[in-house]
């Protein structure tokens, strides 16, 4: 599932017929952000979308040129091909590696979360490659190609993020000891809880999976001419048998060889552009004229698209969802020996994320330096903006063999690492939150820890083939489709504030965290689905330096300088027209506020007491201080006082479980 379990992503979704051959434009192909807008507004895997409104379509029955064929673009060469080709077959490799080494993947610990057993390095690198997806690494690039640099703000939640995560979540999480994420609600509040939020992650993981492989396939095959069929297939398969075979080691150590390629495949880009304009400087030149460097909104209103506090607050709920309370996210880290070395790799991957991420958006800009003054869009050489950089590699590589390989490479790898991960998650979930309980329920007994495994394997490859199906099923599920990922986007802030509830709150109850997040729930599904949204202002662009320019009429610039204008239309209901960045903090704060004012009304109209919970189900500070205060009890209850003038309120949340130890002495 990948932060930007996306922030910023587009995705390729809708009917994009072959376009390697030279043919004339379709009156009736509409751009993929106005099939699909949503995609154009999303972010992290796991990302809130925007619903816009088909009345700002830009189709091309507005467009009159006498274009009549479209220039061919360059294919891969057999060199790309086997370049992708030793990809697949190295992970697939590892897979069979970890499948006959070790434990041979017999139990749950090992299959689930590696003996605990893992170092740190590659745990942190999967921490990031999980996170950036292949929509990912291609949305954010088009996002500072068609908006600007403002994003890279996100990159400061991340530094925020990571001691929450840290010193936060990350220690309940780690004390608990339990394979899946949602059974920590279920010992905090009760077995309804963890029902609700297990459930509302399994769609939208599940969802999201398809997504991730069917985007980057329709996305390298209208530019590259890599079989959309062929890759779902031999990708989905690929990920499937490696992910099933090797467990999480083999998911792990993939992750590190992928993400590898990823910066490969970024770096390319930067070093190709920067080559050709005549350095990084000329890039930011030229980014400069075109009006793509902003760093300075800082305006408060929420209907803005980004600032720096939406960016920022709304940036950092996502990441926590996402890295603090997210079941991918939260097994990997238990892979390590102890929480320390969880504390490590989770500070190791901020840099390694940072650096991928400033990446990214700094390629949108390398790539415009090529497109400022002849847009591929506005050319309709390219359907949906998400096109962009699998676009670039083409035109600037494709006569150095090898180079679009690795690139097509990078991307697939990016795609393999979130799938992997979501299979895996997904299989952890499933067993443990579902047929576990419903077996023991049924037949009076647990599985067997063969048993156990066997059927871990076999959820692992049954997921993946769900992810084949789905990535072909997209393309007809535009409705729905749009509708599932919009409640991947939403959901995140909601489960925040459920986690953040229990371990926040001694008051909380079971009622006011579900009453809590449906109404988070229902409220964001509102304000998204409640009324079309008008388009977001574009950047201006340019076909000034492209050969057949006299023959595209004005009609297309009148219609794109409409489609700007009409942006931010104040006949819209406020709510519709708040920033999707929002939508996480939003979630978060109705589902804490009023989980915990439901909790406390109940607790005073039914008379319920609080209930004496395990201490190691709150965050730390607040642990420490349960402690501290039950030991006074103890101390009131036998009459003693030795223990208030021999240890100090310091003295006993200073660190960890000393407050029980103290206890003991009594």
């Amino acid at each position: 599932m990948k932060m930007y379990l996306t922030m910023i992503f587009s995705s390729t979704i809708g009917k994009v017929s072959d376009i390697l051959k030279p043919r004339k434009i379709s009156d009736n192909r509409v751009s993929f952000c106005e099939q699909l807008p949503s995609f154009c507004e999303a972010t992290s895997r796991r990302r809130p979308f925007v619903w816009l409104s088909n009345s700002h379509n830009i189709t091309t029955t507005n467009v009159t040129t006498t274009l009549d064929k479209m220039a061919e673009i360059n294919t891969l060469g057999w060199v790309d091909y086997l370049i992708i080709a030793i990809m697949l077959c190295i992970s697939a490799g590892i897979g069979v590696y970890y499948r006959f080494s070790g434990g041979r993947q017999k139990t749950m610990e090992e299959y689930f979360v590696a003996s605990r057993s893992m170092s740190i390095v590659p745990v942190a690198v999967a921490l990031v490659v999980s996170f950036m997806s292949a929509v990912t690494l291609l949305g954010v690039s088009a996002e500072n190609y068609t908006y600007g640099t403002q994003f890279v703000v996100i990159n400061l939640s991340y530094l925020l993020g990571t001691p929450i995560v840290c010193y936060g979540f990350l220690p309940v999480f780690f004390k608990l000891q339990a394979t899946s994420a949602y059974e920590y609600l279920e010992k905090r509040f009760g077995i309804r809880a963890r029902m609700m939020a297990s459930f509302v992650y399994w769609i939208q993981l599940l969802l999201y999976s398809g997504v991730v492989l069917y985007a980057p396939s329709l996305a390298l095959e209208a530019t590259t001419g890599i079989s959309k069929t062929a890759s779902i297939i031999i990708i989905g398969l690929v990920c499937a048998f490696y992910s099933t075979i090797g467990g999480i080691k083999a998911v792990l150590i993939t992750d590190v060889f992928q993400g590898l390629l990823m910066f490969v495949a970024v770096f390319l880009i930067i070093g190709i552009a920067a080559n050709d304009v005549g350095g990084l400087g000329q890039i930011w030149e030229i980014a400069k004229q075109g009006q793509r460097l902003e760093f300075d909104s800082i305006d408060l209103d929420p209907t803005v698209r980004h600032t720096w506090w939406s960016l920022t607050l709304g940036g950092l709920c996502t990441f926590l969802s996402l890295y603090g309370v997210n079941q991918v996210q939260i097994q990997r880290m238990l892979t390590v020996k102890n929480m320390k070395a969880a504390q490590r790799a989770m500070w190791l991957s901020w840099p390694i994320l940072s650096l991928l991420s400033i990446t990214t958006c700094f390629s949108g800009l390398a790539i415009y330096s090529k497109y400022h003054n002849c847009d591929p869009f506005l050319k309709k050489r390219i359907t949906s903006s998400d096109m962009l950089m699998p676009l670039y590699v083409m035109d600037t590589m494709s006569n150095i063999p090898g180079l679009p390989g690795i690139f097509a490479a990078g991307i697939f790898s990016a795609g393999l690492s979130s799938i992997s991960a979501a299979q895996n998650s997904l299989a952890a979930v499933t067993l443990e939150d579902y047929m576990k309980p419903l077996y023991k329920k049924c037949v009076g007994h647990e599985f067997s820890p063969t048993k156990s495994a066997f059927m871990a394997k076999v959820l692992a490859f049954t997921f993946g083939i769900i992810s084949i199906a789905l990535a072909f099923l997209a393309q007809f599920l535009g409705g729905l489709l749009q509708a599932s990922l919009t409640i991947f986007g939403v959901v995140g802030g909601p489960l925040l504030g459920v986690f953040t509830l229990g371990m926040g709150t001694e008051s909380a109850t079971e009622s006011g965290a579900i009453i809590g997040a449906l109404t988070a729930f229902s409220f964001l599904f509102w304000i998204v689905f409640g009324q079309p949204r008008p388009m977001p202002p574009k950047l201006p662009t340019s076909i000034e330096g492209c050969d057949n320019v006299a023959n595209i009429t004005m009609s297309v610039l009148q219609n794109v300088t409409s489609f700007s204008k009409s942006t931010g239309d104040s006949s819209y209901f406020y709510l519709y027209r708040i920033s999707y960045m929002w939508y996480s903090p939003l979630g978060f704060l109705i589902t804490f506020i009023l989980g915990l004012i439901i909790s406390n009304i109940s607790r005073l109209f039914f008379k319920k007491q609080n209930d004496e919970l395990d201490a190691n189900l709150f965050f730390p500070v607040l642990a420490r201080r349960i402690r501290y205060r039950r030991c006074m009890d103890v101390e009131n209850e036998r009459s003693s006082s030795s223990l208030s003038r021999k240890y100090s309120l310091n003295d006993i949340i200073g660190k960890d479980d000393a407050a029980d130890k103290i206890c003991t002495k009594l």
